[in-house]
């Protein structure tokens, strides 16, 4: 199941995550400040952490074993305040990343459930 290390997917889900919601954003105002205050509500930890929770139900048992495995990963210690929150973000940053590696049908099923959650 793995080729790479999970923080590693966590990396790339990252920035597919973020790169989805810019393509989103773009196209409801040309005002900068604007367009980073929309983006960074869709990217930060407390939100992920609730899109993880909003797909529980959706996920194979295979994804759930990931997002498990991926809540279990160290913490830096800044991060320690929103422990919870962030373990749980990794693991959804962590699902996007493994899924643009090894099923991009998959993430773009993902993406269009997410969209119910985003609208």
């Amino acid at each position: 199941m793995e080729d790479i290390n999970l923080r590693n997917y966590a990396y790339l889900g990252d920035a597919v995550w973020e790169l989805h919601i810019r393509q989103k954003t773009i196209h409801l105002t040309n005002n900068a400040k604007k367009l980073h205050l929309m983006t960074t509500e869709m990217v930060k930890t407390q939100f992920q952490s609730e899109l993880l929770h909003f797909l529980e139900d959706k996920l194979t048992e295979e994804e759930k074993d990931l997002t498990r495995r991926a809540r279990n990963l160290p913490i830096p210690v800044g991060r320690r305040n929103i422990q919870n929150e962030y373990r749980q973000a990794t693991a959804f940053e962590t699902l996007i990343g493994w899924w643009y590696t090894h099923d991009k049908l998959r993430l773009e099923n993902i993406l269009e459930i997410l969209e119910e959650k985003l609208s």
